[in-house]
């Protein structure tokens, strides 16, 4: 079962981490993540990235089980993209950018275990208003994106269960099919909602 997913968690706390403006602590998020792209050359650079986002999380009294909850969805696709990086350019080049990505999306989950994704989509929200219509579509299309997440979840457990339940064994077809077509079913419904609001054109 599927219980835990990226921008899933909220973990509350009191440290300044925790206190800490949303929109001070994405433009810190942005900063970090250039700096992690453009600056490591050795995969030693990219462990120090890595070890300070850690001490952060430390920091934050972020749980381990948490952290590492957050990080398992991502780890198959981690692996398959460093064993093509060490096919392609060597395994120093492989490393430093693997350690890199991984310290980035940590640093990203920290954001979202530290911060109400309410608090987050108020700042984009006044982030976007000087745009008018254009920014309002905008926020309106991450704020829809990180609501279906723990939508498309449950309905990932509710296939997962039906099968379960019919003795049947894992097949990702069986899996794949049913979890599109109500992915897709719900877009539709949420679609017309929207456009029977005036929200979209």
């Amino acid at each position: 079962m599927i219980r835990e997913l990226p921008l899933g968690v909220y973990v509350p706390g009191t440290t300044l981490l925790h206190r800490m403006g949303a929109a001070l602590k994405f433009v810190l998020l942005v900063a970090f993540i250039i700096g992690v792209t453009a600056l490591p050359t050795q995969p030693w650079h990219a462990v120090i990235a890595l070890a300070f986002v850690a001490a952060l999380y430390v920091w934050a009294r972020i749980p381990g089980r948490v952290a590492w909850r957050q990080l398992v969805p991502l780890l198959p696709v981690l692996v398959f993209l460093g064993a093509f990086m060490v096919w392609q350019n060597g395994v120093a080049s492989a490393l430093t950018v693997l350690i890199g990505l991984l310290a980035t999306i940590a640093a990203a989950n920290l954001l979202t275990l530290t911060t109400p994704v309410e608090e987050l989509l108020a700042e984009l929200d006044r982030a976007l208003a000087p745009f008018g219509r254009a920014g309002e579509l905008v926020s309106l299309t991450i704020a829809l994106t990180i609501r279906l997440i723990p939508l498309t979840l449950a309905t990932a457990n509710e296939v997962l269960d039906a099968r379960k339940a019919r003795g049947v064994g894992f097949s990702f077809t069986a899996f794949g099919i049913p979890l599109v077509i109500r992915s897709v079913r719900r877009a539709k419904m949420m679609g017309e909602a929207l456009m029977a609001r005036g929200a979209v054109d």
